[in-house]
């Protein structure tokens, strides 16, 4: 059974690896980019590189089959050219059982049923988008959760015909971020190494962005000297998930503090910057995904009185819709305070200990006096300010856990401790994913854990996938469209697809998303009031979805 195990996870591993390292090469000579030494630097430069390269193709186009190929073919040839897959072999060699072990682990993880809600709902239709059309303009007017269009999900989109059909590409940056443990011997890495596994069945942004944060926070502290490279890398973590705001500001603040900063040096960073931020008017109309700062009064832009719903849905979120719009209205700050501090269930856990490390840390960085501490805590309180502001969800804020204790204890490389953390965190983790029983009664409130999938012998050499549900279609005005039956979620329904979630928001606001051009979806789409015929239409879908439920 050894010899079938992941089968395919490990052939995509075996194509994209050496891509990447080649195109990590090439980014490095052709612009002289260099994020830091070592295969790990090279895979991360080629994930960035290949990443701004997808999102520059995806305005003109869909990533096709064909981008694709073009893509692992000059990746792979270099990788060879230059002979690298001779460090590659080095490497293996001299990491041995501990690093193909962990990897293999990552792997088995991987091959489980996807069961983070937004896999169905905003990964998988976003990437079907991105690889049929490329970048719509105004496709929030469609279903607004299609106007992020992360960058993550164009890196992701350029290899899902070939190398990654299953969406695993999570499980590739895993296993780069373990490469980067064992070249650097960084073992603090592998303490919470443990909590990624939850990250590898889904495209997720949020993998990348903690992977990425730790090795800069990491690289800064350790390094004498910031160049442009991890600059404009922080900055590729922003347009992957903006939560990560903090993270070019602690950058650049310790660039200014050791006299590094110039106008050259900012340059990559700012082509980086201003594709994302081009990207987000192109799709959503505003600057960032879901704010609507920077008005440009753009026609595309979506409708105000659904952004404003939206805005209302996130401080629901905040309290995980246990109190009412008019309760939270009517706290005062104090009862804000304390009832987001202990919310019923395992996100009170998460609040309260952001708020007891960031005191930890206040208390540390006092102690030490280090300048490169205080410039860390402070991004961190921007990041936590703006959070709170928004939308305090304890998954915008994970990251802020591991960053702080790496900052903490990155001079103690204390490896048989952190070995013994990491196994003990990876033998409960592989439980809860053979056994979700086990992680649904320790901790009931854990959403997520209603919808893991149990372990299934053919997983090992095929990751499991949910199967595509069934769908209406309809027209309304000149958009003709397809809505799943009898699921939230688009998921595998063909595009276009809307959300029925947002069909029943349309009609209520009197609206509805149409083609600027009808007979060409690449034109866009934008927002328009109903007519009595596309009110009738409107009507008429909605009866149908109704009617799917009431049918057994």
């Amino acid at each position: 059974m050894q010899s079938f195990v992941m089968i395919i996870t490990i052939l995509m591993l075996i194509i994209l690896l050496p891509a990447l390292i080649g195109w990590g090469f090439l980014a490095e000579q052709v612009f002289r980019f260099k994020i830091f030494h070592g295969i790990s630097g090279k895979i991360f430069c080629g994930t960035f590189s290949v990443s701004v390269f997808l999102t520059i193709i995806a305005f003109f186009s869909g990533i096709t089959v064909y981008a694709e190929g073009i893509i692992l073919g000059i990746g792979i040839l270099f990788f060879f050219r230059e002979k690298f897959y001779l460090n590659l072999y080095s490497f293996l060699k001299n990491s041995g059982f501990g690093f193909l072990s962990t990897a293999m682990v990552c792997i088995i993880c991987a091959s489980f049923y996807p069961f983070i809600l937004d896999h169905f709902g905003y990964y998988v239709p976003t990437i079907k988008w991105i690889s049929e059309f490329g970048l719509i303009r105004g496709i929030s007017n469609l279903d607004l959760t299609l106007g992020q269009m992360s960058v993550w999900h164009l890196f992701q989109a350029g290899f899902s015909h070939l190398a990654d059909p299953f969406l695993r590409i999570n499980v590739l940056i895993a296993i780069a971020y373990l490469v980067y443990i064992f070249e650097n011997k960084s073992w603090i890495h592998l303490a919470f190494f443990p909590a990624l596994f939850f990250f590898l069945q889904s495209p997720s942004p949020d993998l990348p962005v903690y992977i990425f944060s730790l090795i800069i926070v990491h690289e800064v502290f350790i390094k004498t000297k910031i160049d442009s490279g991890l600059l404009a890398f922080s900055i590729f973590i922003f347009s992957i998930k903006p939560t990560m705001i903090w993270l070019p500001v602690f950058v650049v603040l310790n660039m200014i503090l050791r006299k590094e900063i110039s106008f050259k040096v900012l340059i990559p960073g700012l082509i980086v910057l201003s594709i994302f931020v081009f990207k987000n008017f192109w799709v959503f109309g505003y600057p960032v995904f879901p704010l609507t700062l920077f008005d440009l009064n753009l026609p595309w832009k979506p409708n105000p009185e659904l952004m404003n719903e939206s805005s209302q849905y996130a401080v629901l979120k905040t309290y995980d819709a246990q109190y009412s719009l008019e309760q939270i209205k009517s706290f005062t700050t104090k009862e804000k305070v304390v009832n987001w501090l202990f919310i019923s269930g395992i996100k009170s856990f998460f609040n309260t200990g952001l708020i007891l490390f960031l005191f930890f840390y206040i208390i540390f960085t006092f102690a030490v006096k280090q300048k490169t501490h205080y410039i860390l805590l402070g991004s961190l309180f921007l990041k936590t300010v703006l959070i709170l502001s928004f939308s305090a969800q304890y998954r915008f804020f994970l990251e802020i856990f591991p960053v702080i204790f790496i900052a903490v204890f990155y001079t103690y490389n204390l490896k048989k401790i952190y070995v013994t953390i990491f196994s003990a965190g990876s033998f409960a983790a592989v439980s809860f994913f053979i056994n979700p029983e086990i992680l649904k009664y320790l901790i009931p409130s854990f959403r997520p854990g209603g919808t893991m999938g149990k372990f299934e012998i053919s997983q090992l050499y095929q990751p499991k996938e949910y199967f595509p549900t069934e769908f209406n279609s309809f027209k309304v005005g000149n958009l003709k469209f397809h809505v799943s039956k009898k699921y939230p979620f688009n998921y595998e329904t063909p595009t276009p697809a809307i959300s029925e979630g947002f069909m029943f928001d349309y009609q209520r606001l009197g609206i509805f998303p149409q083609l600027k051009n009808p007979d060409r979806i690449k034109s866009g789409f934008v927002w328009k009031k109903l007519d009595s015929k596309r009110k009738t239409e409107l009507d008429n879908a909605i009866k149908v979805i109704k009617n799917n439920y009431q049918q057994p």
